[in-house]
């Protein structure tokens, strides 16, 4: 029996991951993506500050900069990834969050 391979949806369908509000590996709308630089601690403040700035929601937001946060983590970039939470801690401020104190 030969399984014929799916083809992928047809962008902008909804067809989505269970339980996911995002397509994955794909980019609907490029104009919104928010690139994340943190090859210096100079890139990685431009990075947090032009996140702040930017119009998308608290968990979005969050998202980004836990994504460099982790990236940087995983590079060994300590002193980055302590940029990237101070930023994070510093939106949940903004928004009335609990900071997040580990």
């Amino acid at each position: 029996m030969v399984r014929k391979k799916r083809k992928d949806p047809i962008k902008g369908t909804g067809k989505k991951p269970k339980g996911s509000g995002r397509r994955l590996y794909t980019d609907e709308n490029p104009k919104d993506t928010v690139r994340i630089k943190f090859a210096t601690q100079a890139d990685a403040r431009a990075t947090v500050k032009k996140v702040k700035n930017t119009k998308k929601p608290f968990a979005r937001k969050i998202q980004i900069l836990t994504v460099g946060e982790q990236r940087a983590k995983v590079m060994g970039k300590k002193a980055i990834a302590s940029i990237f939470k101070k930023g994070k801690n510093a939106i949940r401020r903004l928004h009335g969050r609990k900071t997040i104190n580990t």
